[in-house]
């Protein structure tokens, strides 16, 4: 506490109370906080710049992937090694219990213990790894929604459907779908399967219809027969990045813009997963796969870094796993460069990805790719 200097205003406060809840829906705690009026603050007077310190979601996943991975050392230079604890238990230690003891010294908190649930996240803890759902969650996006009672859908959209071209009336009121999309934004964080439909319900949140509505809705109807459903991150992975991209040519109605879909697994946990629209317009089939590598490669390049800031190095090529033979023939061989210089000069960095070693492409089947990316959500 301290007197007001005279150049300065005081702020508002206000004290907020929150129950927090269990993943079984049983209370935890009663927390307060008492919290400032930022909204009292204006730009150059009470501060200059804001800055809010929020980290990805997939850097979450692939500390916890590594966490489940056992690692070994050889003892003395002999031929003879020993398993070590994971990753996880390995932090757990002295250094680490005296930062916690330091920042509790510093900061109102305390140590929770092993994990088990985190931002609506549920961890479940084997042998055989981590699982991670959100069905606490899920099942309240479901009540919220109405849809309790409802028939489950088997899958969650409508295939070859026209949502881009809806012409029905414009919702009265888009303040329901606009949270129900929310809602499944941050589902699909353990969710690789819904990817594609928060992807493309979330085109509409400026100007919501009623096919876009009743969509979502499918959505959750789906949720209704898979609420238990997430991310397996297994201990018997090896610490090496495999990517498996696709891209559907001109599909969006509007644009003719091409999709970028890809999954990423470091062993066999599923760590990072996007579906987002080109930003340009593709020609072929083929540019468009192309621009799908180099997305899916840039995303390769900054998770390599991510797992070398923790320790682990990643010497070898990494595998990219592509549905397109003209798309890994344009990749790796420079005699189609006269036919490909439509596609911008900064996409051909994945010809140097690979000429680098960075990178391995290799052909897999369309049939292949859809089971793969979504037994990985089982």
């Amino acid at each position: 506490m301290e007197d007001l200097p005279p150049d300065k205003r005081p702020l508002g406060s206000q004290w907020v109370y929150k129950i927090k809840y269990n993943s079984d829906g049983s209370i935890e705690r009663l927390k307060s906080r008492l919290v400032v009026f930022g909204n009292h603050q204006k730009e150059g007077i009470d501060y200059t710049e804001t800055f809010a310190p929020v980290a990805k979601m997939v850097i979450v996943r692939a500390f916890l992937a590594m966490s489940t991975i056992p690692f070994f050392m050889v003892i003395l230079r002999r031929k003879v090694s020993c398993k070590l604890m994971s990753l996880y238990m390995w932090m757990i230690s002295v250094a680490l219990r005296a930062f916690k003891a330091y920042l509790i010294d510093c900061f109102h908190m305390k140590d929770l213990g092993t994990l088990k649930y985190f931002l609506g996240i549920e961890v479940a803890r084997s042998s055989s790894g981590l699982f991670l759902c959100q069905i606490k969650y899920t099942l309240e996006i479901i009540t919220k929604a109405g849809l309790l009672g409802s028939k489950p859908a088997g899958f969650p959209m409508e295939q070859n459907h026209r949502l881009g071209l809806a012409s029905g009336p414009l919702l009265d009121d888009p303040e329901p779908y606009l949270r129900l999309v929310g809602r499944l934004i941050y589902l699909a964080v353990t969710r690789p399967d819904l990817a594609y439909s928060v992807h493309i319900l979330s085109q509409f949140m400026h100007a919501p219809r009623t096919e876009h509505w009743e969509a979502a809705l499918r959505v959750v109807r789906y949720l209704k027969g898979t609420p238990g459903q997430g991310i397996f991150l297994r201990s018997d992975s090896e610490l090496t990045l495999q990517g498996w991209c696709d891209s559907d040519w001109a599909a969006c109605p509007l644009t003719r813009r091409s999709l970028t879909g890809w999954i990423i697994f470091l062993g066999k946990s599923p760590i990072s997963w996007k579906i987002k629209k080109q930003k340009t317009v593709s020609t072929s089939s083929s540019e468009a796969e192309y621009r799908c590598m180099c997305a899916t490669t840039m995303e390769l390049m900054w998770l390599k870094r991510l797992l070398l800031s923790l320790g682990v190095q990643h010497p070898k090529a990494i595998k990219l796993f592509c549905d397109s033979q003209s798309a890994l023939h344009i990749a790796k061989n420079s005699v189609f460069h006269e036919r490909t210089k439509h596609i911008e000069v900064d996409c051909h960095f994945v010809r140097d990805a690979i000429s680098k070693g960075f990178i391995d492409p290799s052909y897999v089947s369309t049939r292949e790719q859809g089971p793969h990316l979504y037994k990985s959500s089982r």
